[in-house]
């Protein structure tokens, strides 16, 4: 699975990328890949998303997989604040992986630039 299927997902300007039981990226939004263009971009889809997390994150993330709960926090770089949005999803009622959605936060006059 590499194509996001609905246009509003494709072009939100959150990034959203989802991944199977595993860790494995299915889908990427472009807003994810433009994210994500320093260690890969589109070419992530199909790895290991647990390999693009460094500690501590990549604990963190395990932990909040494993509890099958939502992760909230928020973080900022480069004076952008961003609001990272972790959370199983599941297809009839089953587990069917994790996703992670980021929004800019910060104001900035005229608008978020784009979204990443």
């Amino acid at each position: 699975m590499t194509a996001v299927p609905h246009a509003w997902i494709r072009e939100f300007r959150g990034a959203i990328t989802v991944c199977d039981p595993d860790g494995i990226i299915l889908e990427m939004n472009e807003a994810a890949i433009r994210s994500n263009a320093a260690d890969g971009g589109a070419r992530l889809i199909g790895t290991s998303v647990y390999e693009c997390h460094p500690e501590p994150s990549l604990t963190k993330l395990k932990d909040f997989v494993a509890r099958g709960v939502p992760n909230v926090y928020t973080v900022e770089k480069l004076g952008v604040k961003k609001l990272v949005y972790q959370s199983p999803w599941v297809v009839d009622g089953r587990y069917a992986g994790f996703l992670e959605v980021v929004l800019v936060i910060t104001d900035y006059e005229g608008g978020i630039p784009d979204g990443t």
